[in-house]
């Protein structure tokens, strides 16, 4: 078998941006089976289930620290208004899911539910508000339903319908990609929208909104610049504006073009370098963005918010076009475990990513079967989030990387370029350092050899995720085919630690400080 080999040298001592924990978010949009039939079965269900939400998907989430989830869209959520989605469930009025597959929907997983599930999971909710087709007051008077006390209509409306203490809801969407299916809008237009929403988008009593602008697809950096001008001038020092606290993007990672995306499992080995170098190009748009921020708020008081993200196949044969049903591979965890290397990079200005989405969607944590609906199947994908839950909320360490033979030429979509194919980043906190890398050399192993400066370690553990196939995957008669495992021959030599990770896989190092 092919080595290349490598050096990172790492200073212990020398603690960078914290990690935020969201950048580990998670995204669960009304499209294909993600709401019903994946987090919602309702309380009929012969499958265990509380309130109608499945309890062996929360628990599964639950294991990964789930930090935030997005909802109810996505393209959905500029055509949803909530009311039609409170009170009891046999008089909410039946809808129309224009987006994703024309299919009707009974509005049985609403407000209320969305906030039990968050509550289940431990997560803080990241509410998408609807300007696409919405208003104002809408919008207003969801922030008032959902956060405050009292006795005002809107709270009255709450109690009413069962619930008597507000909820907190600390992240708001002004939007959703209003560029395109959220109103096919001018930046220009969106902009005096966001500063208009964000208005009477009120905090109420201790429910403090931290508000997301709908920003850009992929490199549009023009669009961050329209928005940016809204809250501060070119090369202020002054403290931004308050209209919102966040910018988003969009991000989606495929190896071909949009018409032919490509399979989700029957790819070659140039199809695994173009999507790695696809999603390895998400490294410059984040940079891109953040450059633009910087000339508006040097201070970097705003957040870079990614807030879809992931890889992106033609549909399983045989299922809905509209449900955007796809099979995990391998190469899909590689492909996340890249994006967390890079995000932990951006510490100091990306502030969450949300990976679109986390039941039976795109690039999914876990999948159901209808076929099998008492069983559950956990992704490749949803095994990377485990094993880097370790650096939510971490101090990030940089990693000075000297490698040979890890380079290969590809093309990412847009140019011909060379993939970089070992990834490293780790951070520390409670004492212990987390080490993430990701090899994408589909063929050659790397011996990898940590120069640890600034403090002593222990005794450390690895784990590996990776397969004899980038096209292995899970499946319910299957269930744990792609799942780590420990990974032996890790040594502890004078100044640091020696590992070989194998061909095309992710290995997370846990070591402690002496």
């Amino acid at each position: 078998m092919p080595r290349n080999a490598g050096t990172a040298i790492i200073n212990l001592d020398l603690a960078g941006p914290r990690i935020s924990r969201h950048l580990y978010g998670h995204f669960a949009e009304h499209l294909g089976r993600c709401i019903y039939g994946g987090f919602y079965v309702g309380e009929d269900s012969p499958i265990p289930n509380e309130g109608g939400l499945r309890l062996d998907v929360v628990e599964a989430l639950r294991a990964l620290n789930i930090p935030n989830l997005r909802w109810p869209g996505g393209c959905f959520a500029d055509e949803y208004h909530w009311r039609d989605g409170v009170g009891a469930r046999e008089t909410r009025p039946r809808m129309v899911n224009t987006h994703w597959g024309n299919v009707e929907e009974n509005n049985h997983f609403g407000t209320h539910e969305f906030m039990a599930l968050c509550e289940l999971l431990g997560a803080e909710p990241y509410i998408s508000g609807n300007v696409g087709s919405g208003t104002v007051q809408e919008m207003s008077e969801w922030v008032e339903y959902l956060t405050r006390d009292g006795d005002s209509p809107m709270v009255a409306l709450r109690k009413a319908n069962g619930r008597e203490a507000p909820w907190r809801v600390p992240f708001w969407g002004l939007g959703n990609e209003t560029w395109g299916c959220g109103g096919n809008m001018r930046a220009e237009h969106y902009a005096d929208l966001a500063r208009q929403y964000s208005t009477y988008c009120r905090d109420h009593g201790d429910n403090t909104l931290y508000r997301i602008a709908a920003g850009a697809a992929d490199d549009d950096y023009a669009w961050t610049e329209t928005l940016m001008k809204q809250i501060s001038c070119f090369g202020c020092e002054a403290t931004p504006k308050n209209f919102f606290q966040g910018v988003s993007f969009h991000y989606y990672t495929l190896a071909g073009p949009w018409a032919a995306k490509g399979s989700a499992t029957d790819f070659d080995t140039d199809d695994h370098y173009r999507t790695m170098a696809a999603a390895q190009r998400v490294d410059r748009v984040i940079a891109g963005h953040s450059a633009v921020m910087d000339c508006y708020d040097p201070g970097r008081k705003v957040g870079l918010v990614l807030d879809e993200w992931g890889t992106w196949w033609d549909v399983e044969p045989g299922t809905n076009p509209g449900f955007l049903f796809q099979q995990n591979t391998l190469r899909d965890a590689l492909v996340a475990g890249l994006h967390f290397d890079i995000f932990h990079r951006h510490a100091e200005r990306l502030f969450m990513a949300n990976i679109a989405q986390t039941v039976n969607v795109l690039q999914a944590m876990i999948l159901t079967d209808p076929e099998h609906p008492e069983t559950l199947v956990l992704t490749p994908t949803y095994h990377v989030f485990e094993m880097n839950k370790g650096h939510q909320d971490a101090a990030s360490l940089a990693v000075h990387l000297r490698a040979s033979g890890t380079t290969r030429p590809t093309h990412d979509g847009k140019r011909e370029v060379e993939l970089e194919t070992l990834s490293v980043s780790a951070s520390v906190k409670d004492g212990t350092v987390l080490i993430s890398c990701t090899n994408l050399d589909a063929e050659a192993e790397v011996d990898l050899d940590f120069d640890l400066r600034g403090g002593a370690i222990g005794t450390p553990t690895a784990r590996v995720l990776t397969a004899d196939r980038l096209q292995t995957h899970n499946t319910p008669d299957h269930p744990t085919t792609v799942a780590p495992r420990p990974l032996d021959g890790v040594s502890v030599v004078e100044g640091g630690l020696r590992v070989t990770l194998p061909a095309h896989s992710f290995v997370t190092l846990q070591v402690p400080l002496a």
